[in-house]
């Protein structure tokens, strides 16, 4: 099976995406990085230290401090695909953080995103 090629993308390349998608819809930076903070165990610090390393996605998760918890919680479609079924470990984690921001995007609340927990 070969590998996906989103593995090796720097996370540094789609960051700015998903800030631009959530800036559109009137949401912050701040919220982005929260969200990925909340999932990974980042914190702003090392976020910044793996956005300056142009790290790929494979290495920014299996860098992170801890996914969090709570992350099982996430369910619902992106990109076509049920996040709770993606089999990949990876791909899953990836699919979750995308879901996580769609959610920010669509003006959920950000205690809903964060699945009942608020971190600064």
């Amino acid at each position: 099976m070969s590998r996906h090629p989103i593995f090796d993308m720097a996370f540094a390349k789609v960051y700015p995406m998903y800030v631009q998608k959530a800036e559109k819809k009137g949401r912050t930076q701040q919220e982005v990085d929260q969200v990925i903070c909340w999932l990974t165990g980042y914190d702003q610090s090392g976020l910044q230290k793996q956005i300056g390393a142009e790290n790929s996605f494979d290495t920014f998760f299996s860098q992170a401090p801890a996914l969090n918890p709570n992350a099982s919680l996430i369910k619902g479609v992106v990109c076509g695909v049920r996040v709770e079924e993606v089999e990949d470990p990876l791909m899953q984690k990836i699919r979750y953080l995308d879901k996580l921001v769609d959610e920010l995007a669509k003006g959920k609340a950000m205690e809903k995103i964060l699945r009942g927990t608020i971190t600064k």
